[in-house]
Parts: structure tokens; sequence; C-alpha cells
């Protein structure tokens, strides 16, 4: 038997992370003087509230090895392997933790980087739950696992590149696109990184754009899974979305909110879709 372990930038639900059988370990948020685990100790709205309030700039930080250690031996006491599935190592040190902790496994653990994060990584841990309860070896779930990486997609707008730029998440040049009137840029995770792949003026045509991509993704790719996700304040827009997207060939996911770890590099009013071919 294999289990299955992620980091709670995948911001599967609690319901999720039952009905899967998924287990996630928290990132942190440091913020106004204290550390807070990521999905378990602050939501996006107390973390926007108090950057309203006029508190610092907040920080995160992956889980530590040891941290990962305690997850694989609860996972290996109900399991013969563990896949632990995490967030581009571009974007956080987390899955380096992970690999650090697998070493005193014997081999029991296999660690792979998703190249991405939010319900992208999200949808990968549940394909390997489903995988490894059909009884699909564990060399067997990475193969697909690695076809769905080459094939995936996620496009998002934010409302600023500030809290991006400020973070570290992309360059100073692509953030001018912020500085200019009413343009919204259109990002991407491609190779395990935050690009600016367009811009365009306007809320609207932003919302268009995204339209189109998960249009011509389905064209592309065939049947597709497709999750919605959103921090505060994009949560209307990304409805007309999904109603522009209703009777699509996809496989809707439901709509998901970012955790405050990826809020923090997000910021409020961002929004946008995660899609996977359902076969690869």
């Amino acid at each position: 038997m294999i289990a299955i372990v992620t980091d709670s930038t995948s911001d599967l639900t609690v319901e999720q992370q039952q009905q899967y059988s998924i287990q996630s370990v928290p990132l942190y948020v440091l913020f106004g003087g204290q550390m807070y685990r990521d999905g378990l100790d602050l939501t996006t709205a107390e973390l926007f509230k108090g950057l309203k309030e006029g508190k610092k700039t907040p920080s995160t930080s992956q889980p530590s090895p040891a941290e990962f250690s305690a997850a694989y031996q609860q996972a290996l006491e109900s399991a013969d392997e563990v896949l632990s599935i995490h967030i581009s190592g571009l974007l956080s040190g987390t899955v380096g933790s992970a690999r650090l902790a697998a070493q005193d496994f014997g081999g029991k653990v296999t660690v792979i980087d998703s190249h991405t994060t939010a319900m992208a990584l999200g949808m990968q841990a549940i394909r390997a739950s489903v995988r490894a309860k059909e009884g699909k070896s564990m060399a067997q779930i990475v193969a697909e696992l690695e076809r769905v990486q080459q094939q995936a997609g996620l496009r998002f707008t934010v409302e600023s590149l500030d809290f991006l730029r400020m973070n570290g998440r992309i360059g100073g040049a692509a953030a001018l696109l912020g500085g200019l009137l009413n343009i919204k840029p259109i990002l991407a995770v491609s190779g395990g990184r935050v690009e600016a792949v367009g811009r365009v003026r306007g809320a609207k045509k932003a919302q268009a754009e995204i339209v189109q991509f998960a249009q011509d993704y389905v064209k592309k790719h065939g049947r597709s899974r497709i999750t919605y996700i959103c921090t505060d304040g994009g949560e209307s827009t990304l409805e007309e979305i999904r109603q522009s997207l209703a009777g699509g060939d996809f496989e809707d996911f439901g709509l998901f909110h970012f955790g405050a770890v990826i809020a923090t590099h997000a910021g409020p009013g961002t929004y946008g879709v995660g899609l996977e071919p359902v076969s690869v």
C-alpha cells in the first residue's frame, strides 16, 4: 500500500484530505510577530485584514525535515511506501526539506516536485491517491504524474504584482506590468516558476483571457479536470468564469481559496484556473 503526503500549498480541504487519505504538512506564515501554520491557524481574511491595519508584510517558510519525518513515520504505520508530492522547488524549499527527511527511511519514501502549486498540486495528489487505491505501483504513479506535469496548466491574474515582487516570486521587470494604467497581467506557473505570459487592459479582458485559455486547453488535451482558485475578492469574477465554461468538456473540481501562504505572495483579488488532462 502507498500513502500520499503533500503540503498545505495544495489547498486541499480537510474533507478532501479525509476522502482521499492524503496527509498534508503545513507551511508557515510569519505575520505580526507570530508564526502561523498554513491552513490551520490563519485565514486569508485575517491576513488581509491585518495588512489593511498596517501590519508588516508577512513572510513564509517551509516545514522542517523533522516535521516531514514525523509525517512519514505516521504514514508508514499503515502503508508500505510513501509518495510525497510538493510545491515547486523554484517557489519554496519545501521539497528540499522533504527529500532530506526521506533519506532516513531506507527507500520507502519517494519525493517528487510537482512543478506547480495550489490546487494544480492538489489535483496531482488526488490523482496519486486514486491510482494507489487502484493498486498501481510507485513507478507507475510517478510516471503518470510526470506526464501530467508536462501538460498541466495554471493561469491567473492578480490585482497588483506588488505582493509577488516583494516576496521575490516574479522578476522586477515583469512587476512593471502592474504600474501601467488599468493593465492586468496574465500569469502562469511555467517550468516551476511564476511567469508573466501576457497583459491586457481591464479586468473584463483578463477574465476573457482566462476563459479563452481554458477553452483552448480542452481543445488541445481533450476532457480535462479544472479547478477554480482565488483569494478574497476574486470570488464573483471566478464564478463568472465558471459559468462561461459550463457545458465544456471539463470535470469541475470546484472553487477553492488559496491558503495563507499562497495568498501572502498573490495578494487579494487574485483568481485563476488550474487544468490537467483526465487521461495522459
